[in-house]
């Protein structure tokens, strides 16, 4: 019986600018995206008939088909074969509807999994593609690593490695929709763009304070009233000795940025007090991913 385990690893965004709404609905974006040792578990396994998702630490809605099966679907697709029998288990630690990835870190290691079992041989450009037919993050997801990505997310340069640092990563106990804030976007408004191409020079210097220094985040100025504990948080991370903080995607999770392990463990326990979903993690780069 085929069988495969992989790591699949939240995102955070360093950077994000939104440029544009695109005649077909979606937006151009420019961003520094940045894998992290917060994962998920999943599992595939070869099986009799059909395709199940089983999932612990998450709800999965009823009577729609699921990411996972769309893209092992399309895997299976682009081989030209009949897709077997198959069975994903995923184990839950990213937390949902926060600007971080996770679902779709999840279907990005499906297809991972599935190269690995059935095409060894298949481009990993290839495996992005198949991604980007269910969802615009899936190429970064699949790849990993320090990436800018551009377009809808899809065109992607590898950047030199974000330098060994830590991240302590705040989820409030509320949700953001993602079209909400998209909503509220007007690109030709936005002000403080952040600095990408700085951001980029940073890493290729190893200047974590510098790439600290940029971080920067365009949803931020379109947040609605009810959800400024984002910023709280934000200043808080930096009164406990983040090089910066801010937030991740869509939100609501903010992430700060550490040069030391010591403050950045004593930072968790604090927002431990006020907040149930508090981690510690490192950035992960492409090759680990590769290895996994």
């Amino acid at each position: 019986m085929k069988t495969i385990t992989l790591e699949a690893p939240a995102k955070v965004n360093l950077a994000l600018d939104i440029l544009r709404k695109r005649p077909d609905g979606y937006h151009d974006m420019d961003m520094v995206m940045q894998t992290v040792s917060l994962t998920d578990t999943v599992s595939v396994t070869e099986t009799g008939e059909g395709f199940s998702l089983l999932a612990e630490g998450i709800t999965l809605p009823p009577g729609k088909k699921s990411l996972e099966q769309q893209a092992a679907e399309a895997f299976f697709q682009k081989l030209g074969r009949p897709m077997p029998g198959l069975t994903v288990h995923l184990t839950k630690r990213i937390p949902a509807y926060a600007g971080m990835g996770g679902g779709s870190a999840d279907v990005a290691a499906v297809l991972r999994g599935l190269r690995t079992l059935y095409a060894p041989e298949l481009p990993l450009t290839v495996l992005e593609e198949i991604g980007f037919t269910v969802g615009s993050d899936m190429p970064f997801c699949v790849r990993g690593g320090t990436c800018r990505a551009r377009g809808r997310g899809e065109v992607l340069t590898n950047l030199t490695p974000l330098p060994e640092c830590w991240f302590v990563i705040c989820k409030p106990d509320f949700d953001i929709p993602t079209p909400t804030l998209f909503a509220r976007v007007r690109p030709d408004a936005l002000e403080n763009r952040p600095d990408l191409s700085g951001m980029q020079r940073a890493l290729g210097t190893g200047d974590l304070v510098g790439v600290a220094e940029r971080l920067s985040n365009v949803f931020e100025s379109v947040l609605p009233p009810e959800d400024r504990e984002v910023f709280s948080i934000k200043t808080r991370l930096i009164e406990l000795e983040a090089l910066n903080a801010a937030m991740s995607g869509s939100g609501p999770t903010v992430f700060g940025i550490f040069s030391q392990e010591k403050p950045a463990r004593m930072a968790a326990e604090n927002l431990r007090n006020t907040h149930r979903q508090v981690f510690l993690a490192n950035p992960t780069s492409w090759e680990r991913l590769e290895k996994n």
